[in-house]
């Protein structure tokens, strides 16, 4: 309806969006039993956002991909506390989700200068360890990035994502008539007169079984759940894999879309949408274009054509339907400022519902902020 694996790493090209590695704090420096001196506390390891680090600086830079922090230092006649071992920082990019052995997450990073505690040092020898000192926490985990960009490109593959990206920022993707020229995700960033700036992802094109891990599977679906709003991207004249994959209207393009992404994570139902009818500039994109409409004025009227174990449980609505061509830039302007204009009224209603939820926890007893 409108209105208005267990890898080391994973990569595409050299993309890498998946790292395990080895940490391990530091262990503690040695007690001083005559003089009851103690030794120092190991050094920790942390992992830590940095604005311009990506997963494959870090892993080209420790190959190894072992952390270990430092050692904390013995207790002595000149020194009876002994100074904490240095600590070891990782860097990786903003968007990481940090994980355990298990997929157990640990915790996300989310902004710049985020930082996470992944591995204590050990104690230093006092008292208590019979002066003694203590290993540091040992284990291993993954970074798994996802990114966060403000708006998400959905769509199969040669739909026109990387064209339309293109068109509404400077970013330079690969362009070509043939499915799948995007095997990796690419930033762009949508600049307005007044310096406001929208960042955009485009993501590998989805195929039908991408819930099922089929094509980029994963690889992509994973990437969206941080994004804050869906721009679904189809051809008018409808898309076809190959030769020996069944033809989709636009219409069924749109449903399969949504179903996938229903399989995938129903959370994802929830996020703003709108749509672009890209390639408007091909013969009959009109009159195709007006059928569409009709279609997803009244959707449940023309199911019947799909599979039943194809049909989402909820249609997708999207807040607005713009008709675009990538190729000559009608409509782009109208998209930039539908965009726009969506954003910002999602950001009124958030800030409205935090409020909403602040001035209640004042009006209960004993809440917690």
């Amino acid at each position: 309806m409108v209105h208005c694996s267990c890898q080391l790493f994973r990569k595409y090209g050299n993309f890498i969006d998946k790292l395990r590695v080895f940490i391990k704090g530091g262990s503690g420096g040695m007690g001083y039993p005559r003089l009851g001196g103690e030794g120092g506390k190991g050094g920790d390891v942390w992992v830590v956002a940095h604005k311009r680090m990506t997963l494959k600086q870090l892993k080209d830079k420790y190959p190894q991909k072992r952390f270990v922090a430092g050692q904390g230092a013995n207790s002595r006649v000149s020194a009876l506390k002994g100074s904490k071992g240095k600590d070891c920082e990782i860097p990786v990019p903003v968007g990481i989700s940090v994980t355990n052995e298990n997929g157990k997450i640990i915790g996300e990073l989310n902004k710049e200068e985020d930082r996470i505690l992944v591995a204590e040092g050990g104690l230093g020898g006092k008292l208590l360890t019979n002066f003694l000192p203590l290993k540091g926490q040992t284990r291993t985990i993954n970074l798994d990035l996802k990114l966060i960009a403000d708006i998400g490109l959905v769509g199969f593959p040669n739909a026109g994502k990387s064209s339309l990206l293109s068109r509404v920022s400077r970013a330079k993707p690969m362009i070509a008539d043939y499915a799948f020229t995007t095997l990796k995700p690419e930033l762009g960033k949508i600049m307005y007169d007044d310096f406001k700036q929208i960042s955009v992802a485009d993501l590998p094109g989805l195929i039908e079984g991408a819930h099922k891990n089929k094509g980029m599977g994963h690889k992509f679906l994973k990437h969206i759940e941080r994004t804050r709003q869906l721009l679904f991207v189809v051809d008018v004249s409808g898309f076809q894999l190959s030769s020996q994959t069944q033809y989709r209207t636009a219409f069924e393009t749109i449903i399969l879309l949504s179903k996938e992404l229903e399989l995938y994570k129903e959370e994802l139902h929830a996020k703003p949408a709108l749509l672009v009818i890209n390639k408007m500039d091909l013969p009959d994109a009109q009159d195709k274009f007006h059928e569409l409409m009709h279609q997803l004025q009244n959707p449940k009227n023309f199911l019947h054509r799909l599979k039943k174990e194809m049909i989402p449980e909820k249609i997708m609505e999207f807040q607005h339907a713009i008709p675009i061509s990538a190729v000559t830039g009608e409509g782009i302007e109208e998209l930039k400022s539908c965009i726009r204009k969506s954003l910002d009224e999602n950001t009124d209603h958030e800030n409205k519902a935090y409020h909403e939820k602040q001035l209640l926890n004042l009006r209960t007893p004993n809440a917690v902020i």
